[in-house]
């Protein structure tokens, strides 16, 4: 087993490199969310309970099942009975997200954990983490199996599975975090209380929404680098899970895109500036924009370039496309409703048309003995860059005074 220093690896970027005070030995609850774990239930509950007994902390074992129908319930009760430092909660409707939600805002302790019961996650990473909530240099801390530093064994295809999860996160909503999904994380009882009323998922995407409106929020996640070793009985189902995150993902890109989260009253709350719209709103805004104009883009050049050289056409069809992302991008991304300063706007977003025009000149330039297909292919991707460009010309200086916090 790792030592505590060996587990509190270099956070990802969102973590705070904040110094800390002294740690105090805190309240914790430990949170065990099970549904029909009669086999593993009592041989998990007791490596934690010799675990935690070394621990700086004052750690109480909850375990809360979810609706089994198995012993699950019977045997959560006996060691509760056994061990004056294990709880046992009974819920009647199933659902992993449920359990801690309901635990959580249960509790009275000042640091809120939770792990899975397969313990796949090291726990040499417990009392670091709760030490980093206690001492005030983070609202979150979370176990991650992505970093190079992490010693994870797993298969190929899960290993797969994982990551490109999380690149979607990281596309699709702005994750800062690397890893949504490992089973291992802490929050201080404030940042519980305040986020858990507006996370809707019981399930499994329950992980992903909280540390996402966390981020948005402006709350600070640190992460940790974990050793994990996979559990070859996991009953979850795969298929069905990625369907419901996938699911998940689009009803927060759309509460985001239209302002129905409280996310400044979630930072308020904790004293914390919501990073939204910078890895947020804005940028869910801006990704759709770009993919309409992207393929307004390619039809446009498709069409022209039948009827005029390839140099007019990527000309004709830029402009047209820069147009309509200035307009929408003013009045989705940006939040800007009245005409005032709107040619302004058109203007200065035009040097943005001239970065775009100069990226798929080249790109056009340096396919010239390609096909068409492989052309407009070229094309495209230059143009995707070029919008990545135009949006942070766009932040930074076409509507940088102007632009609304959404």
């Amino acid at each position: 087993m790792k030592s505590h220093e060996d587990a509190a690896r270099p956070p990802v970027p969102v973590a705070t490199r904040e110094r800390s005070s002294p740690p105090h030995a805190a309240q914790v609850d430990l949170v065990v969310p099970v549904h029909n774990e009669e086999s593993t239930l009592e041989r998990s509950i007791h490596t934690l309970i010799d675990h935690v007994a070394d621990s700086l902390h004052e750690m109480t074992i909850v375990i809360a099942d979810n609706a089994s129908t198995d012993a699950t319930g019977r045997i959560a009760e006996e060691l509760a009975r056994s061990h004056s430092n294990v709880r046992a909660v009974r819920l009647e409707e199933k659902g992993r997200g449920r359990a801690l939600r309901t635990v959580w805002l249960e509790s009275s302790a000042e640091v809120l954990v939770y792990t899975d019961v397969d313990l796949a996650t090291d726990l040499a990473l417990l009392d670091p983490m709760v030490t980093a909530i206690s001492a005030g240099t983070a609202d979150v801390a979370i176990a991650g199996r992505l970093h190079p530093q992490a010693r994870v064994q797993r298969g190929v295809g899960r290993e797969i599975i994982s990551r490109c999860y999380n690149r979607l996160l990281s596309i699709g909503l702005g994750a800062e975090y690397s890893d949504a999904q490992c089973g291992l994380k802490a929050i201080s009882r404030p940042a519980a209380q305040a986020l858990l009323p507006v996370v809707e998922d019981d399930g499994w995407f329950f992980d992903t929404e909280l540390l996402t409106l966390a981020q948005w929020s402006g709350l600070r996640i640190r992460e940790f680098w974990a050793d994990w070793t996979a559990d070859p009985d996991s009953s979850v189902d795969v298929v069905r899970t990625a369907v419901d995150d996938f699911k998940g993902i689009l009803r927060l890109r759309r509460d985001a895109r239209r302002g129905r989260l409280p996310l400044a009253r979630i930072g308020a709350r904790l004293g914390r500036a919501p990073a939204v719209p910078n890895t947020g709103a804005q940028i869910l805004h801006f990704v759709d924009v770009g993919i309409v104009c992207t393929l307004v883009y390619s039809l446009l050049f498709w069409f022209a370039s039948g009827l005029v050289s390839a140099g007019v056409a990527n000309v004709a069809a830029l402009l047209i496309s820069t147009l309509l992302g200035t307009a929408l991008n003013r009045r989705h991304t940006f939040g800007l409703r009245s005409p005032q300063d709107q040619l302004a706007h058109h203007l200065k977003d035009l040097v943005a048309f001239g970065v775009g025009w100069a990226m798929t000149s080249a790109a056009l330039l340096a396919t010239s003995d390609l096909n068409g297909a492989w052309t407009l292919a070229v094309l495209t991707v230059a143009n995707l860059v070029a919008t990545v460009v135009r949006f942070t010309l766009q932040k930074l200086w076409v509507f940088a005074r102007e632009g609304s916090l959404r």
